[in-house]
């Protein structure tokens, strides 16, 4: 089992979670984070004055998935996520040793 994280824009979550929903993949967790990279932040105006906003706001998903489906649902975040700017964001793929569904003690692939 791996733990996908894909950092990406907010408003490319829907299209994100419909890309994966395609694929069979059944279960996530979004966290709404801040962040930067690259990017660094931008400049805004406020009521006359400038100010900068060093944390951006992004999506964080996370998906626990077999093995065999980690490239399919890499592709289809990069497709889905994509806007061909920078800021789009990252994945990051982890392994994942052990999971196990609280209700009824399924373990790994069982519990996902």
């Amino acid at each position: 089992m791996k733990c996908i994280t894909a950092i990406i824009k907010p408003f490319k979550l829907d299209d994100v979670r419909e890309a994966l929903g395609e694929l069979g993949v059944t279960g996530m967790t979004v966290t709404e984070v801040k962040g930067f990279g690259r990017q660094k932040g931008h400049t805004e105006l406020y009521r006359g004055a400038e100010y900068n906003v060093d944390f951006l706001p992004k999506v964080k998903l996370e998906i626990i998935i077999a093995d065999d489906d980690v490239e399919r649902s890499v592709e289809a975040i990069i497709n889905a996520a994509s806007s061909g700017k920078i800021g789009d964001g990252k994945i990051f793929i982890t392994p994942v040793e052990r999971a196990i569904r609280i209700r009824t003690g399924e373990e790994n692939d069982s519990a996902i």
